[in-house]
């Protein structure tokens, strides 16, 4: 009987040991569509912070703890992005969350962690006022390393107005946050160069049929599309401008490279053009290293979204750097990091020099990003000049 009592202790010891292990890793949550229409987009940014935590773990960890992702899929709805994030808090306890794919998931998730001071680091959402909804607080916790749309529609704009001498546009955009909140920031800057859009036309997600919106703006002499969704809703645009015959330049935001846009298009997306803050090029022994580890975890060989899975992989180490600094996993602490990196970080988009203050929660400025285009089947340097200097680590400028 002594026996039998002492092999049950042993048991349970080795129980009470284990979960001491599991529970001495240090979560990080991890949210974003990882199925629907989207979902090229959440899975890219989820393998790519899955390939800097194996990478971070195989050095030792964090602060002498293994980090463990927690991730869920928020199916790029609101509803589901709020019962998700009040879960990683409440249950899983997370000290910061990566993540937000679709802008309106993230305004209407991120309030939690801004009211349990917990960081979460935007790294594919992109509508303007992401990091200004608690601008106005004495504390905000909301970062972001991905292009915001005050950037891209500028980059657009300048493009489509001053390179290519259009005046006459149109624009496509979904009925989403992202496309209208997108919309917006297209508008104010076409007035800046004295445009008004000939066209604006809203559709739906899952909208096959975009025949009625294409119409006004041929009918309107609309010399340019310019568009604000996702890959899905964006190939029906590309292949519905071929049935009408109507052949015009395609512009968009950055989800122009998104893989099922290219796919469901086909030939039809060739020449497409967008804002991009990373292309598939080997062109750094950094942006080699991450291409090469990402095929061979995954086993493909164009990333869905390259963009994505690139700003996944440097938002795990802008926090892991964050707090390593702070010798802390507090919420207070590690956004005081953040505000004040001293290290530079070395990531796959960008070199990290100080990417945040205070009163700046964005990582990336204007000259940090360039134009692609679909080309074949994958998402190139739109000019060779870009191109040409590839290799060189554009940092974040410096605001005079």
């Amino acid at each position: 009987m002594k026996f039998v009592r002492n092999i049950a202790f042993t048991a349970v010891a080795l129980a009470v040991s284990s979960l001491s292990i599991a529970a001495d890793n240090i979560k990080i949550g991890l949210q974003g569509p990882l199925t629907g229409g989207s979902s090229p987009m959440g899975v890219s940014m989820r393998d790519g912070a899955k390939l800097a935590v194996t990478e971070i773990n195989a050095k030792g960890g964090l602060l002498g703890r293994k980090i463990e992702l927690v991730e869920r899929d928020d199916e790029a709805k609101n509803e589901r992005g709020v019962q998700i994030a009040q879960e990683l808090i409440n249950k899983e306890k997370v000290v910061a969350t990566v993540g937000y794919i679709n802008s309106g998931v993230a305004l209407a998730s991120q309030r939690f962690y801004q009211e349990a001071k917990i960081p979460v680091m935007n790294n594919v959402a992109t509508a303007s006022v992401i990091t200004k909804q608690f601008a106005d607080q004495p504390e905000n916790y909301v970062f972001r390393n991905s292009a915001n749309d005050t950037i891209q529609s500028a980059m657009i704009v300048e493009e489509v107005i001053t390179r290519r001498k259009y005046t006459k546009v149109a624009i496509l955009a979904d009925a989403t946050n992202y496309g209208q909140l997108g919309r917006e920031d297209l508008e104010k800057a076409l007035k800046a160069k004295g445009i008004t859009a000939v066209a604006i036309e809203k559709y739906n997600i899952k909208d096959v049929d975009m025949t009625p919106q294409l119409l006004k703006a041929k009918e309107a002499g609309a010399q340019v599309v310019i568009t604000y969704g996702i890959g899905p809703e964006l190939a029906q645009i590309a292949n519905g401008m071929i049935k009408l015959d109507w052949k015009v330049p395609m512009m968009g935001s950055w989800t122009l490279s998104m893989g099922n846009f290219i796919d469901n298009a086909g030939k039809n997306a060739d020449g497409a053009t967008m804002p991009q803050t990373f292309i598939q090029e080997p062109n750094t022994p950094k942006r080699k290293s991450f291409i090469e580890a990402y095929q061979k975890a995954y086993k493909v060989s164009r990333i869905p979204s390259p963009v994505s899975a690139a700003q996944g992989y440097d938002s795990v180490y802008l926090l892991v750097a964050a707090m390593k600094q702070a010798g802390s996993t507090e919420g207070p602490k590690v956004l005081n990091a953040l505000e004040n990196l001293k290290a530079p970080v070395e990531g796959v988009v960008t070199t990290y020099n100080q990417p945040f203050s205070k009163a700046d929660h964005e990582a990336i400025t204007l000259n940090m990003a360039v134009i692609g285009k679909v080309q074949d089947g994958v998402v190139l340097y739109a000019y060779d000049e870009d191109k040409k200097k590839g290799g060189e680590i554009r940092t974040k400028a410096v605001k005079k």
